[in-house]
């Protein structure tokens, strides 16, 4: 009996050596409870520092944040893994990005909706056009224009100093075809004159005015359309009248509330006043929505 003990102390130590070695496995075991969405995009641009783009994972329905970032100037952007709940990847139905004040006291999505996409299997691919972001990808919007400055009463020596989007011919007429924007969108004329890009107003709809006129005459009023008469109060570099001809006019699409007094990122109609241009003519836009329109995708 007295020799039996030692073997029975060395069984106790191997059944408490492997009740150990169990308790490693089972910490070894223990699930992650994060994992990393990555994204690649494309196409946008610096907001400056009052704005930033954040994501957005919908999960049963609900918006759950992915992650604030910024862009400089080159496109690049600050970050491009986030670490976030596995559960909400593995459950996101879709990607959304949006444009947020920053710092932003507001924990769900502003109503300007850049890009989005569904998840297929382990990503999804953004677009503008997708019914979660604006809706269209703008390949279709046309448009055409005229120079002219009606402000200006009967003064007909500087009719090249003015662009209105209308069609003469129509009595005159809607001379923009646009998809109707979403809210947080709106869309603003702009005539580029020496390199300076000058706001014709901000508008919704082809017909209607716009809703500024800083630089026009207050003569007589202009038409129903969106445009503007480059006739006064002009900013540094430009002198007005000027003649447009050889210029460039763009339709873009801003964010409401707008980060910027130049042209978004978003430019899908583009027309360069031909050299020749004389006014009351129309002359027709390119659409350049594919060269403008940020891309990318979500990968989880």
């Amino acid at each position: 009996m007295i020799k039996a003990k030692p073997i029975f102390l060395v069984a106790l130590l191997c059944l408490v050596s492997f009740t150990g070695c169990d308790d490693d496995d089972d910490d070894d075991d223990t699930m992650p409870t994060t994992d990393n969405l990555i994204l690649d995009i494309s196409g946008l641009e610096d907001l400056g520092s009052d704005y930033a783009y954040e994501g957005w994972l919908i999960v049963d329905g609900s918006p759950v944040s992915a992650g604030v970032f910024n862009v400089d100037g080159s496109g690049n952007l600050s970050q491009t893994s986030f670490e976030l709940s596995i559960d909400d990847i593995d459950s996101a139905t879709a990607y959304i990005l949006t444009i947020e004040p920053s710092p932003d006291s507001d924990s769900s999505p502003s109503s300007v909706h850049i890009l989005a996409g569904d998840f297929s299997g382990n990503s999804a691919t953004l677009a503008v056009g997708h019914s979660a972001a604006l809706g269209d990808d703008f390949s279709s919007a046309s448009g055409g224009y005229i120079l002219a400055t009606p402000t200006d009463g009967s003064d007909t020596t500087d009719e090249n100093s003015g662009v209105w989007w209308l069609d003469p011919a129509g009595g005159p007429g809607a001379a923009l075809s646009l998809p109707t924007l979403p809210s947080g969108w709106e869309y603003e004329g702009w005539a580029v004159i020496d390199g300076t890009p000058l706001s014709t107003g901000k508008f919704l709809t082809s017909t209607g005015e716009d809703d500024a006129a800083p630089y026009s005459a207050t003569t007589a009023s202009g038409p129903p359309f969106p445009g503007e008469d480059f006739l006064e109060n002009a900013p540094p570099g430009p002198t007005f009248p000027t003649d447009l001809a050889g210029m460039m006019v763009v339709i873009s699409v801003e964010p409401d509330p707008d980060n910027s007094s130049s042209p978004f990122l978003l430019k899908p109609l583009v027309g360069s006043v031909p050299a020749s241009a004389t006014d009351h003519v129309l002359y027709d836009m390119d659409n350049n929505s594919i060269a403008t329109n940020p891309t990318g995708t979500a990968s989880r």
